[in-house]
């Protein structure tokens, strides 16, 4: 039956509007509230494969870290472990500095990472600039986004992406954050970084808008020799600071930061 709420639930996926059996719920809404929350629960416990996504991106030179986080009820306790490397395990090296270094993290939904992770860099590395150098994808367990700094600094890399499972909801158990850093190290601050986030096609942003707003990032990181707070995306046109815009064929103008 068509109420007030109708047209409302079909604009978002959250719950709204729910009917009533007496002074709670219906049991329908109760059911898929439960059944949501058991998604999120397994997104959050589920172990990512890791070695399924090296063999995916074996042409990429894929390798698999892990980060100081022996197991995943540790990580879940210890977000500080999570952020650094297994000191054990050695992390890759390159050959040479590179342009972009690139890690596929586990992080709160491994769900997430193995839904969307490979295609959203497939889409990204098409978007690039002929000339862009990229060092081997490296696929972190247990790891949280900090982990990337380490590794972008053994690959000697300008910037270090990262595509990390999100935290779940009860309307989302797959979404994935990508976050973006300019002259990676370790103890960098997040307000150092961009992020790009709910990424899960077709419920979220698609791999194709999610690829041109982080080429776009890349971008201006590389004209301003920086990310965070200083870069802003506000899309296609729209000006990131005084007098200065990111875009395709479109000029930053003078001046080195962004904002105020």
């Amino acid at each position: 039956m068509n109420d007030f709420w109708t047209p409302l639930r079909r604009t978002t996926p959250a719950r709204i509007g729910l009917g009533r059996a007496g002074n709670g719920v219906s049991t329908r809404a109760l059911l898929e509230a439960g059944a949501a929350h058991a998604l999120a629960r397994d997104a959050v416990h589920r172990a990512l494969d890791h070695a399924a996504l090296v063999g995916e991106l074996a042409a990429l030179g894929a390798v698999h870290v892990a980060s100081a986080a022996p197991d995943r009820a540790t990580y879940l306790t210890r977000p500080d472990l999570g952020r650094r490397p297994d000191p054990d395990v050695p992390l890759p090296r390159s050959a040479g500095p590179v342009d972009l270094a690139v890690v596929l993290a586990d992080g709160l939904s491994a769900t997430a990472v193995h839904r969307h992770a490979v295609p959203l860099l497939r889409s990204l590395l098409a978007a690039l600039p002929p000339g862009t150098t990229v060092g081997p994808p490296v696929v972190a367990t247990q790891a949280r986004v900090a982990l990337g700094d380490h590794v972008g600094r053994a690959l000697d890399a300008a910037m270090v992406l990262v595509l990390i499972g999100e935290r779940p909801g009860l309307s989302s158990a797959d979404s994935l954050g990508a976050y973006l850093t300019w002259s990676p190290r370790p103890g960098i601050a997040d307000s150092a970084r961009n992020c790009v986030s709910n990424i899960r096609p077709p419920h979220g942003l698609s791999y194709a808008a999610a690829a041109r707003t982080l080429a776009g990032l890349m971008a201006g990181a590389r004209e301003l020799g920086t990310t965070g707070v200083r870069l802003k995306d506000l899309g296609p046109g729209r000006e990131l600071g005084p007098g200065r815009e990111l875009g395709p064929g479109r000029e930053l103008g003078p001046g080195r930061e962004l904002g105020g």
